[in-house]
């Protein structure tokens, strides 16, 4: 994503023209201007660099006709919630973009109006990437960079028997959001749909050295506690009574409980936290405005994920999360 510095816009190849209106003005200083194929980054002293990448394509990831304004949003969210569940802070993103040649300069003016929003909220800043053109759909992918303190990631690796299960927020609301831009469920206010587009990533908890693992719930509750299971070697037990629903998501009745625990979208946090310290660490993200809830435990045995009820009766989950492939 670099352009040819000082060169009038009816001069240039259109890539160049494209970065020259829409993405030198959200370029930070490590970017070099996006005059260059790289950038230039220097971490803070003494901490250590956190990376992470996701894709979204039109049709997959995200509904073809959503803004583009949203899109973008989306997708810079989604890379920030991997670096919140590692508790390390955003630094800057690198960006690559492929879309159809026939893709309107309104949709990319729309798309980095998004961006824009979202690093003036963030406190981040693109630092390069690619353009490129493509039969389609839109092909989307950030690489976003973070730091920590040497030794302070959060990983998905470290959940013990007896550590207790504990989320961020409300969990369904993704997966109602796609039912309802799809049609298949009333959305009166608009709250699911708006929790679909525009997820809101759990940055600057207080994870380290409280939270044993952690990973955001992208793929589904039941299929990424399943990962910190496998991890760990163990299993987990959670009370469907106990998860977290919104009022938008309870208003949708019982027949939805599936969706919501094996939907995904949600980019809630999901955390391994050892027995008695759950509590504190609810109090200290109250106090950033941001609800914790404890769900269930991990537990000895198969490395699986079993819902139970107020009764302790298991509970059959057919749908238990997204897969990529």
């Amino acid at each position: 994503m670099s352009e040819p510095a000082g060169a009038a816009e009816s001069a240039l190849p259109s890539e160049f023209g494209l970065i020259g209106r829409h993405f030198r003005p959200l370029a930070g200083p490590g970017a070099l201007d996006l005059e260059d194929d790289a950038a230039v980054l220097v971490p803070p002293p003494g901490r250590e660099l956190v990376m992470a990448a996701d894709a979204m394509v039109a049709g997959v990831h995200y509904l073809p006709d959503d803004p583009a304004d949203g899109v973008a949003r989306k997708l810079l969210r989604v890379n920030l919630s991997d670096l919140a569940a590692m508790g390390a802070t955003p630094l800057g993103y690198l960006l690559t973009v492929s879309a159809p040649t026939d893709t309107p300069d309104a949709w990319f003016a729309a798309f980095a109006r998004g961006l824009a929003a979202d690093q003036a909220i963030f406190d981040v800043t693109l630092l390069g990437g690619d353009t490129t053109s493509t039969p389609g759909p839109v092909t989307l992918s950030l690489t976003i960079i973070g730091h920590v303190a040497p030794g302070a990631a959060v990983r998905r690796r470290g959940a013990k028997a007896g550590d207790e299960v504990w989320v961020t927020g409300t969990i369904g609301d993704g997966a109602l959001g796609l039912a309802a831009s799809l049609g298949k469920l009333d959305d009166p206010s608009g709250y699911l749909r708006a929790r679909y587009c525009v997820p809101s990533p759990r940055l600057g908890l207080p994870l380290t050295g409280r939270a044993s693992a952690a990973i955001d719930v992208s793929d589904g509750l039941l299929q990424d506690l399943g990962h910190l299971c496998r991890l760990a070697g163990c299993g987990a037990e959670i009370e469907a009574g106990l998860v977290p629903l919104s009022d938008a998501a309870r208003a949708a009745g019982p027949a939805w409980l599936a969706d919501c625990l094996g939907g995904g979208d949600d980019y809630e946090l999901l955390l391994a936290v050892p027995e008695g310290r759950g509590e504190a660490l609810a109090a200290a993200c109250a106090t950033l405005g941001v609800p914790l809830t404890r769900i269930g435990r991990f537990t000895e045995g198969p490395m699986a994920v079993r819902v139970i009820d107020a009764a302790h009766e298991t509970v059959t989950v057919a749908r238990h999360g997204w897969s990529h492939f």
